[in-house]
C-alpha cells in the first residue's frame, strides 16, 4: 500500500474527503518526524511506538575493494510494534 492508497482508504473509512485525509496523513507524519528530530518518542497505544536510537561509529569494509572504511556515528529512527498490531498480523 502506498500513500495515495492509504489516503483513499482513510477517506472512505472516516467518511471525509481525500484532501482532508491527505492533510491528516501529512500532519501525522510531520508530527512524528518533529518529535523524533527532538529525540522524543511517539507512542500509539495498540499500534506501536516510534523512537530514536544512537548508532556508534564503527569500522566497515567496502565489499568491492575490501578496503577498511570508517562509518560515522548516527541517530536512527526505530519502530516497535504494539501487541494489538502483532496479534492482527499473526491472526
Amino acid at each position: 500500500m502506498n500513500k495515495s492508497q492509504l489516503v483513499e482508504q482513510i477517506a472512505t473509512q472516516a467518511d471525509i474527503t481525500k484532501a482532508d485525509a491527505n492533510r491528516a496523513v501529512d500532519a501525522l507524519v510531520d508530527a512524528v518526524k518533529a518529535e523524533l528530530a527532538e529525540g522524543g518518542k511517539v507512542d500509539l497505544v495498540g499500534f506501536g511506538s516510534f523512537s530514536v536510537s544512537k548508532r556508534n561509529a564503527r569500522t566497515g569494509r567496502n565489499p568491492q575493494t575490501g578496503e577498511t572504511i570508517q562509518i560515522a556515528a548516527s541517530t536512527i529512527p526505530k519502530f516497535k510494534p504494539g501487541k494489538a498490531l502483532k496479534d492482527a498480523v499473526n491472526s
